[in-house]
């Protein structure tokens, strides 16, 4: 049975040292400012510290430059080719040819992986790409089964299939949207996207014989979603991606939380193993409980299955699974006790949960007591503030630095 790579997203280097605790075997990184996430806060120093602390774990970095790039960003994009070299991440992320050129010229000791924003759906194209100096395509999310097993059948056997198994869909080709740079001025394509398809709209009709009579059409009082799809989710399909010879699974979302990371990265963990141990006795059901505890906006396998699907989009905008919310990190033990970084309020008698690294099962506990972590005073309740804020508590297993734990909402 064929291995397969379990790829996380890393917004800085404290998620990647989270992903790669809870299962990555790989992160994916930006650049400040030459990927498709400039709002996400990786400094060079935190790439080459990622960079390091992944190759110490025998686990891998992949750098996205994947912007579509004006002639003025070329010397900019030289240095980084440069730069990179230098660090050696184990790929490069890239879309537009232009900048590939540039990474073959200057960057020639890092693999080249064609990002999802070039629109890699057929075989053709990965040949194309390959012949072009590329080990891995990120194929598009357009793609349905059937069409993935017909690229691994007709490309080399040493070139590489990337696709997404989890996180956002965005209302555009492969990605390619041009949405919030006609409505605001950010180009998604230049990595500052606002997300203009989560917004509500109000509709208009325009009646033929009446010019500037507009009518709305129905929706609630906060419009409607029409462009907002729902999340990917290929938990029930880990199987037939494994069998079907994927090289790696993707999950989207480096601007998500630590602890959505967590839940994430160590079901999907769990999944592949679980399969790869004994395929009879895969059960999807109990990791998708655990995916479900993270706020997201709905679920689809969009168009894996079927190409025609019509079900993936999100009319109403909402987000689900709502009972559950980060609670605090780990952050070392001391006398018997453990210091926690509070993600949201706590108090006595929260219930709460622990997620486990590479565990499936979570160890349930209701908080019994509080202390201040100055005065060692008990208190009832701690509120996050601007700055980091710590308390001291009692878990009922032996935990080590950034495990997650998890706050049922009352």
């Amino acid at each position: 049975m064929n291995s397969i790579e379990l790829l996380a997203p890393a917004g800085s280097f404290e998620k990647a040292k989270i992903a790669f605790l809870y299962g990555a075997d790989a992160v994916y990184m930006g650049t400040k400012s030459l990927s498709l996430r400039t709002r996400v806060s990786v400094e060079d120093d935190d790439l080459k510290k990622t960079i390091e602390y992944a190759h110490k774990l025998n686990k891998k970095v992949y750098v996205a430059l994947n912007i579509f790039a004006w002639d003025e960003k070329y010397d900019e994009i030289i240095k980084a080719a440069k730069e990179l070299n230098e660090i050696k991440p184990d790929g490069i992320i890239a879309s537009d040819g232009g900048v590939i050129e540039i990474l073959k010229e200057y960057a020639p000791d890092i693999d080249i992986h064609i990002s999802t924003q070039a629109n890699v759906i057929s075989y053709h194209n990965a040949n194309f790409w390959y012949h072009n100096g590329a080990k891995r395509v990120i194929v598009g999310r357009e793609m349905n089964k059937e069409q993935i097993r017909e690229m691994r059948k007709h490309i080399p056997e040493d070139m590489e299939i990337e696709t997404f198994c989890h996180g956002a869909i965005c209302f555009g080709y492969s990605g390619r949207c041009f949405l919030s740079d006609f409505l605001c001025g950010r180009s998604a394509n230049l990595g500052d996207c606002a997300q203009s398809c989560r917004w509500a709209y109000n509709i208009y009709v325009e009646e033929t014989n009446k010019p500037g009579n507009l009518m709305p059409v129905e929706a609630d009082e906060h419009g409607t979603y029409i462009f907002s799809s729902k999340d990917l989710c290929l938990i029930n399909e880990i199987p037939e991606l494994i069998e079907m010879g994927v090289s790696s699974l993707k999950i989207e979302g480096r601007l998500k939380t630590e602890y959505y990371l967590a839940s994430v990265v160590n079901a999907y963990r769990n999944a592949i193993d679980d399969y790869m141990k004994n395929p009879k006795n895969y059960d999807a059901k109990k990791y998708l409980n655990e995916i479900e505890k993270t706020k997201t906006r709905g679920l689809t396998t969009f168009y894996f299955n079927d190409r025609n699907n019509k079900d993936f989009q999100e009319y109403e905008g909402k987000q689900y699974n709502l009972e559950y919310e980060f609670g605090a990190k780990v952050l070392k033990n001391e006398n018997e006790k453990t210091i926690v970084e509070i993600k949201n309020k706590l108090s006595v008698g929260d219930e709460m949960e622990i997620i486990i690294p590479k565990q499936i099962e979570t160890v349930k506990f209701t908080i019994d007591k509080l202390w201040d972590i100055e005065t060692d005073e008990e208190i009832e309740t701690v509120n996050p503030g601007k700055a980091e804020q710590k308390v001291k508590m009692i878990l009922p297993i032996e935990v080590k630095e950034n495990w997650i734990l998890r706050r049922m909402k009352r």
